[in-house]
């Protein structure tokens, strides 16, 4: 357990042991919780947490799908290009 203050300006210090620990450097923004018998401090996730079915469907293809033949040749045709100078 590590103990610390508040500054006059509302600032907490948090003891290097404890930001080591959590890989935390300066300018790391957390997220402060009111848990009502203290804050929790949480890092700040630079995007939203998400599962595979948040976001399933949502680049829907707007065309016939491709058959495995189709993708084939133009993966066979690319290959040629960049091989042949575009030709």
């Amino acid at each position: 357990m590590e103990i610390t203050k508040i500054s006059n300006e509302g600032q907490v210090m948090i003891p290097e042991p404890l930001r080591k620990s959590h890989g935390w450097e300066v300018g790391q923004e957390l997220i402060a919780i009111d848990m009502g018998d203290g804050i929790l401090l949480k890092p700040k996730k630079p995007f939203l947490e998400t599962t595979l079915a948040d976001v399933a469907g949502c680049l829907k293809y707007q065309s016939t799908p491709k058959t495995i033949e189709e993708m084939d040749d133009a993966i066979r045709q690319g290959i040629e290009e960049s091989w042949h100078g575009g030709s």
